[in-house]
C-alpha cells in the first residue's frame, strides 16, 4: 500500500515504515504529525483511488524523527574580464519522518 501525498509543498510518494526527508517542519523531535492532503492511494493490485484533487478521507500520520542539514551546496559567479568573482555556500534544513500510517 502506498500514496502520494502533499509534504511542504512537495509531493511524495510515500509507503508505511518509510523514513523520508522533507522541507523544514515547525515540529520538534517525537511529535506525532499527520498530512490530509493525499492525492492517491494504492490499496492492493491495481486497486487505485484517485482525488480531484485530493481525497477527503484519507490521512497520512507521522512521526519527527529528528531536524539534520543536507550538504553544502556552492554558488558561484564570475563575469569574465571584469574581476567579479562571488563564491557563497548553502545548506538546506530537512525534518526526517517515519510513516506510520495510511489511513483510508
Amino acid at each position: 500500500m502506498f500514496a502520494i501525498v502533499t509534504i511542504a509543498g512537495q509531493q511524495f510518494k510515500v509507503e508505511e515504515g518509510q523514513e523520508i526527508f522533507v522541507h523544514q517542519l515547525e515540529a520538534t523531535e517525537g511529535d506525532q504529525i499527520s498530512f490530509d492532503q493525499v492525492l492517491l492511494v494504492e490499496k492492493g493490485e491495481g486497486n487505485v483511488t484517485v482525488g480531484k484533487p485530493t481525497l477527503n478521507a484519507a490521512k497520512v500520520n507521522a512521526t519527527v524523527l529528528g531536524h539534520q542539514k543536507g550538504d553544502k551546496v556552492i554558488v558561484f559567479k564570475k563575469k569574465r574580464r571584469k574581476g567579479y568573482r562571488v563564491k557563497n555556500g548553502h545548506r538546506q534544513s530537512f525534518t526526517k519522518i517515519k510513516i506510520d500510517s495510511i489511513a483510508v
